[in-house]
């Protein structure tokens, strides 16, 4: 007989038939083959997937498996088809994406309440940057940006976009705790901390992003001019050139405050949004952080340059910058996130706080209580939020072949008796200490509120020091 294909197929399945029927003959018992083999399972009793149809599953699982989102469906389907190294229970826990944080400046932790209650010029010119120059080096740095990693996992951000001084020290720190972060080398035309003016800062930011372009997932290094008030335009101009030149993003402030407005419109002729348009400052991808006071024109440039805008209710209140039309930018189709901003101005890293303050902002700014309602704010805190600094593809929604950011937040307090809508929830009435469990990457970095990635002891320990130095420089400086 001639071996063909069709032979060898028939051949096969003769003989896998012989198998099966000695297998009854003996009585053996046939059984299902075993589940998939996979590193986690997160169950809750409702998963919110912030994926486009905004779908939420009543006793939900995802499956995860190096890092990516294997699966997500019904708890009994689930369980069903996959086994897990290691499984979370889901009773009385929500299962949603990791919040998305788009604009910090995560070491400034250390310089938490050191001026408050001041306008924003009068608190960067007499305050915060002569205490930079003064305290800031590489091991505050690296304290303050562990400390802000703990405070922003334990209130459940999964990914932060950075801007501050030795973003190689930022940049370890990250990648020691296990968050996500784009991390911006910042660019002043001062003396910095890490700098002595413009064309320093650009230099080593190139150093530092040929460094870690590429090395690690988690970790996106990017530019960070500071805004046009502390550098020309052809500062700003190069520092775009050196952006495009190595393939990467960049993070600003931009249209903050009425003092940024009148001095755009003073040295350059301009708004501040169409200043950066005319000098082609948009031609890359570009996070813009606060965008208070953008004229209808710029909102409409804003969307066709697809900016991301970074929204910062709390800090935005609190230096009295104004209050920024997040619904007139998402009307008009402009990428809208939210941030923290520093803790220095803040006074602390918690989204939730921002997704209330944010929805309640635009509702007595507009007199409607039916702007900005609770599931556009909890967008904007992941899948939007993603959107806006540039990682909509891959994280921001529990959807198949997403990173597996993930947060599990507990409903069993007494603010979430009894629970009628989820979603509302979770933007108001949920707080940072309602977060139980955190995955970045299929990685667990807290389970059931004890973090697994930070030496918290260490940190609390070194933090204090510190303070009590800079405490004792200060009331040393202000005799």
């Amino acid at each position: 007989m001639k071996i063909t294909i069709k032979n060898i197929s028939l051949i096969a399945m003769a003989l896998t038939i012989v198998a099966c029927e000695a297998e009854s003959t003996n009585d053996a018992q046939v059984t299902a083959s075993p589940a998939d083999q996979i590193d986690l399972i997160i169950l809750g009793d409702y998963v919110v997937s912030m994926d486009a149809s905004g779908t939420v599953i009543e006793n939900g699982a995802v499956a995860v498996d190096e890092g990516l989102i294997l699966a997500v469906g019904n708890a009994e389907d689930i369980l069903t088809e996959y086994s897990a190294a290691e499984t979370l229970a889901g009773e009385d826990r929500i299962v949603m994406p990791g919040l998305v944080n788009g604009h910090s400046h995560a070491a400034m932790t250390i310089l938490r309440g050191v001026a408050d209650d001041l306008a924003l010029m009068d608190w960067l010119t007499n305050y915060i940057f002569p205490s930079e120059v003064q305290f800031v080096d590489s091991e505050l740095v690296r304290i303050g940006t562990e400390l802000a990693c703990w405070e922003m996992i334990r209130g459940g951000t999964t990914t932060f976009v950075d801007m501050y001084y030795f973003p190689d020290t930022i940049a370890e720190a990250v990648d020691s705790c296990g968050m996500r972060a784009l991390i911006s080398a910042t660019v002043i035309d001062q003396r910095s901390p890490d700098a002595e003016n413009a064309a320093d800062s650009v230099q080593k930011g190139i150093g530092f992003i040929e460094r870690w372009k590429g090395k690690n997932s988690r970790i996106t290094p990017i530019f960070g001019p500071h805004a046009n008030y502390t550098l020309n335009a052809e500062q700003l101009q190069a520092t775009r050139a050196a952006a495009i030149q190595h393939g990467v993003g960049i993070s600003i402030h931009m249209s903050e405050s009425p003092f940024e407005l009148q001095y755009s419109k003073d040295t350059f002729g301009k708004t501040s949004v169409e200043f950066f348009d005319s000098i082609g400052f948009f031609d890359g991808p570009t996070i813009a952080a606060h965008m208070v006071w953008p004229t209808d024109a710029e909102i409409s440039i804003l969307a066709e340059r697809k900016v991301g805008v970074v929204h910062n209710p709390t800090s935005n209140m609190k230096i009295a910058s104004g209050i920024s039309p997040v619904a007139d930018m998402l009307k008009a189709g402009v990428r809208v996130g939210l941030g923290t901003d520093g803790a220095a101005s803040n006074n602390d890293l918690d989204m939730w706080e921002e997704m209330r303050l944010a929805s309640f902002l635009q509702k007595v700014d507009r007199m409607d209580p039916t702007v900005l309602p609770a599931p556009t704010v909890l967008n904007m805190a992941t899948n939007g939020g993603a959107l806006a600094i540039g990682l909509g593809e891959s994280i921001g929604s529990i959807e198949v072949g997403k990173q597996a950011d993930i947060i599990q937040v507990a409903f069993d307090d007494v603010h979430h008796i009894p629970t009628y809508d989820v979603v509302s929830h979770l933007v108001y009435v949920t707080d940072e200490q309602d977060v139980a469990t955190v995955i970045v990457d299929g990685k667990v970095l807290m389970r059931d509120r004890e973090m697994l990635t930070i030496d918290t002891e260490r940190v609390r320990s070194e933090a204090n020091a510190l303070g009590a130095k800079i405490q004792a420089a200060l009331e040393q400086r202000n005799r």
